[in-house]
């Protein structure tokens, strides 16, 4: 074997680190007070336009928010109004049914239920159907006829009406078994 001389130097940790670092000394120095200034404005600008969009953001938000409000507060409004109208629809039915040839009676009727329909309220469609017990509340139950299926609304005691999707009252009716 043959001897070698190895020669070993010493190294510090500071002069590993800084053998491994890139040169920011030489940037540093490089940089001016005026590109320095100018970095500092960059980022002072990020911070300005990002708190600037958030806030546009909220703001949107908060009036989209004002919309849905009013829109459910109006809703409500008119829900309530027609709940108390219903009682007058019920008695010019009842109305018509007692003296079917009434001119002045028909007019009053056919004005309600264009009013009605403006408003966006409809009757709930209630003989023939099958019981639907969101729509429909069964009072009575009677024996099935020849020809109607069980569970089918033969008679309507009370007419249900809809506001849009919801249910202002529901369908009084009587179902065979």
């Amino acid at each position: 074997m043959e001897d070698k001389e190895v020669k070993v130097e010493s190294v510090s940790v500071k002069d590993a680190e800084k053998a491994m670092a890139p040169n920011d000394t030489a940037k540093e120095v490089a940089e001016s007070p005026e590109e320095v200034k100018i970095k500092e404005l960059t980022v002072a600008l990020a911070e300005v336009q990002d708190k600037y969009l958030r806030t546009a953001a909220e703001l949107e938000n908060t009036r989209r928010r004002a919309a849905l409000d009013a829109e459910s507060r109006a809703r409500v409004r008119a829900m309530s109004v027609a709940e108390k109208i219903l009682p007058v629809m019920d008695a010019v039915d009842a109305a018509l049914k007692h003296t079917p040839d009434d001119e002045g009676i028909k007019s009053l009727a056919l004005a309600l239920k264009s009013s009605f329909a403006e408003l966006g309220i409809s009757k709930i469609e209630s003989v023939g159907q099958p019981l639907n017990p969101m729509l429909h509340n069964a009072v009575q139950v009677v024996d099935a006829s020849e020809g109607v299926a069980s569970n089918t609304i033969v008679e309507e005691m009370q007419t249900g009406y809809m506001f849009g999707d919801t249910v202002l009252r529901t369908a009084m009716v009587v179902v065979a078994k």
